[in-house]
């Protein structure tokens, strides 16, 4: 048996094996999917303060404005996990259908 024979036997196996590894990955032009998180997500929440002397029409309007920031502020949270959720079910879609 000559020496370059025993090459060409062990090559054949290697070169296999290096396109195998290879085909199991994902094409490297297939970003995974990304979504944007609203703007409305992002901006921090704020809260109405009551001026030096408040009057009772002060603190009932203040009543209302903290009432509507918090309502504000839990409708942002909220759009920021449903983006969240989202984005990681579509990751775990897009990491399931790569071969």
């Amino acid at each position: 048996m000559t020496p370059s024979f025993r090459w060409i036997r062990i090559a054949w196996p290697a070169c296999g094996l290096m396109i195998a590894n290879c085909a199991g990955a994902p094409p490297p032009s297939a970003p995974p999917p990304r979504l944007v998180l609203p703007d409305m997500a992002q901006m921090p929440c704020r809260l109405d303060r009551l001026p030096e002397a408040p009057t009772v029409g002060d603190l009932e309007s203040s009543y209302l404005a903290r009432g509507l920031a918090l309502a504000e502020c839990d409708a942002a949270r909220r759009l920021a996990v449903e983006t969240l959720l989202a984005e990681r079910a579509l990751l775990d879609r897009w990491r399931t259908a790569s071969p």
